[in-house]
């Protein structure tokens, strides 16, 4: 179904990937690499960082924030985590995980976002639905035989093993379709379609911008943590840096740094578009 793919996909990931729209991995963390992380995710709410504005910024602005609700069990959404610990870096380009992002979007990829989500558990939340990459690209979508254009990761750092725990909630096969535009007809989380899964912490799930999806709404009783990075084509814009990463880049290894925008030289026009010719063996590691 995807042609040139490195064969990281079992027939049945293709399968899924094209008719459904999204994978669903078991056990992509370790239950210590889970531990570290939700620590992590605790640790960082309390440090400065970027967390959404709405009263100063339009929606999917975020603003400089001194730090979020010390809680662990409260509402958090914090952007560009990679600065907080070399963990966060080193997870852009995970074996396995990582693979299958090459086998569905090629090697002319770019690391876009990182954020960690915490989902409070609360009786007001109804849960919502939408697509990634704002308004403009939700009116782009590919076709099943073709690349897709951004791919995020959302990693569960908490059991949610029944529904209204805050589950990631998509409608199968919508990532084909167009998003309903009237108010009266926006989907929801508890509309006729609407899937929500169930998973384990450390599973992971992998789903392209236009695939329909959102949280639904938490009443377990516990707060749902989860990490999600972002991938693009090179030729779009990244989401968390507007030119190349580079103060990071002495943490990075040469793939990592390739995916946060060196290309080996300084800007000239062309680039991001025409990439470097080590550029299928640097993301492949062949290199």
């Amino acid at each position: 179904m995807l042609a040139n793919t490195t064969r990281a996909l079992t027939e049945v990931q293709r399968e899924q990937w094209a008719v459904d729209g999204y994978l669903q991995l078991e056990g992509a963390l370790s239950p210590a690499e889970v531990d570290f992380f939700s620590k992590q995710i605790d640790r960082v709410r309390t440090q400065p960082g970027y967390e959404p504005a709405p009263s100063r910024l339009p929606r999917g602005h975020y603003a400089w924030v001194d730090h979020a609700d010390p809680n662990p069990e409260a509402f958090m959404d914090r952007r560009d985590l990679l600065n907080y610990h070399q963990a966060f870096i080193d997870l852009i380009d995970r074996p396995r995980v990582f693979d299958l992002i090459l086998d569905l979007m090629g090697p002319y990829i770019q690391f876009s976002m990182s954020q960690a989500i915490v989902r409070a558990s609360t009786e007001t939340f109804p849960g919502y639905t939408h697509t990634d990459g704002g308004e403009a690209q939700r009116a782009i979508r590919v076709t099943e035989t073709s690349r897709p254009l951004a791919v995020k990761v959302m990693y569960l750092l908490t059991d949610v093993t029944e529904p209204d725990s805050g589950n990631f909630t998509i409608f199968p096969g919508s990532h084909l379709r167009p998003f309903p535009e009237r108010a009266e007809r926006i989907p929801n989380p508890h509309m006729p379609g609407a899937v929500p899964l169930l998973g384990k912490a450390g599973d992971a799930y992998v789903f392209p911008h236009a695939i329909w999806h959102g949280p639904s709404p938490n009443r377990s009783g516990k707060a749902r943590k989860t990490i999600l990075y972002n991938y693009c084509q090179m030729f779009m814009r990244p989401y968390d840096f507007g030119t190349p990463y580079a103060t990071l880049f002495e943490r990075c290894t040469a793939r990592q740094r390739r995916l946060l925008g060196d290309l080996g030289h300084d800007f000239r026009p062309g680039d991001f578009f025409y990439a470097p010719e080590d550029q299928v063996a640097l993301m492949t590691g062949t290199a």
